[in-house]
C-alpha cells in the first residue's frame, strides 16, 4: 500500500501519477459505495446534470448518435448515465489508467451496453484527432499530473463543435455553509473513508486535492487558454460541486 503523502502540492509529475494509480487501484472495490455514502447520494444528481450539460442531442451530425468520451472514467458511472438516456444511439468510450476500476465498471454495464472501456492515460490519449463529439470528466481532473497537458489532449480528441464538461468538487463560499462543510470534509469524511476503504491516505488525499485545485474561475481561464470557447461554470449544491464546460470552436484549428 502506498505511503500517505504529506500534502498534494509536493506531489507532481510521475510521483503524483504513480500515487494516484496505486491509490485508486486499492480503493476500487469500495469506490462506488463510498461515493454515494459520503455525498449522501447527491452525486447521482450531479452526474445527471453533467450529462445534461453535454447537450449530446446537438453535438453529432446524426442527432441521436455520435461518439463520446468519459475520461478518468473510473467505474463508468457517467458513461452509463449517458448511454442509458432515452433515444441515445451513439457509443461511449470510458478511458482511465486505473484498469481495475474499469473492470468493475464493465460488470455494471452488462453485455448489451453501448459502452467500451479503454485503459489510457489522460495525458497521452490513444485516440486520433477530432475523434469525439463530446467529452465528460467526472471527479478526475484534479488527479492529473499535468492539468494543462490534459486539457490540450481533451481538445485534440474533440471534433470542432464538440463540448468538454468537467464535474468536480468545490468548496462552498458562504458562511456558515463553508464552515460546516469544511469540518465534514476535513475531519469526518477522511475517517469514514479510512474505515470503509481500509486505505490509510486516500480520503485524506481527497480534501487536500480539492483545496489545492484551482477555483472555478481559475479553471475556466485555463480551459479557455487551452482553446475552448463559450466557457462557463455553475456551482452545485451550495458550491459542494462545480460543473464547468467549454466548446471546441468551429472552423480552422488553432
Amino acid at each position: 500500500m502506498p505511503s500517505s503523502p504529506p500534502a498534494v502540492s509536493p506531489l507532481s509529475g510521475d510521483a503524483k501519477r504513480s500515487y494516484v494509480r496505486q491509490m485508486f487501484t486499492a480503493i476500487a472495490p469500495r469506490y462506488d459505495l463510498l461515493n454515494h455514502v459520503l455525498s449522501l447520494n447527491v452525486d447521482r444528481g450531479w452526474r445527471r446534470r453533467a450529462v445534461d450539460r453535454l447537450t449530446w442531442r446537438k453535438r453529432s451530425r446524426s442527432p441521436l448518435r455520435g461518439t463520446y468520451l468519459d475520461l478518468c472514467a473510473g467505474t463508468l458511472d457517467l458513461a452509463l448515465v449517458l448511454a442509458g438516456r432515452p433515444g441515445f444511439g451513439g457509443r461511449v468510450i470510458g478511458a482511465d489508467f486505473v484498469v481495475p476500476m474499469l473492470k468493475l465498471g464493465r460488470k455494471k454495464s452488462g453485455d448489451g451496453a453501448v459502452v467500451d472501456a479503454v485503459g489510457a492515460d489522460a495525458l497521452e490519449l490513444p485516440f486520433r484527432d477530432a475523434r469525439f463529439d463530446g467529452c465528460v470528466v467526472g471527479f478526475g481532473i484534479r488527479n492529473l499530473a499535468d492539468l494543462d497537458r490534459g486539457l490540450d489532449e481533451m481538445r485534440r480528441v474533440l471534433k470542432p463543435g464538440g463540448r468538454l464538461v468537467i464535474l468536480d468538487f468545490g468548496i462552498p463560499r458562504g458562511w456558515p455553509v463553508r464552515s460546516v462543510y469544511l469540518f465534514y470534509f476535513l475531519r469526518v469524511l477522511p475517517r469514514i473513508g479510512r474505515l470503509v476503504s481500509k486505505h490509510t491516505s486516500a480520503y485524506s488525499y481527497l480534501p487536500d486535492s480539492v483545496s489545492e485545485f484551482p477555483s472555478p474561475e481559475r479553471l475556466a481561464e485555463r480551459v479557455a487558454r487551452a482553446g475552448f470557447a463559450n466557457v462557463g461554470f455553475e456551482r452545485l449544491t451550495l458550491g459542494v460541486a462545480v460543473l464547468l464546460w467549454g466548446d471546441v470552436p468551429e472552423g480552422p484549428s488553432r
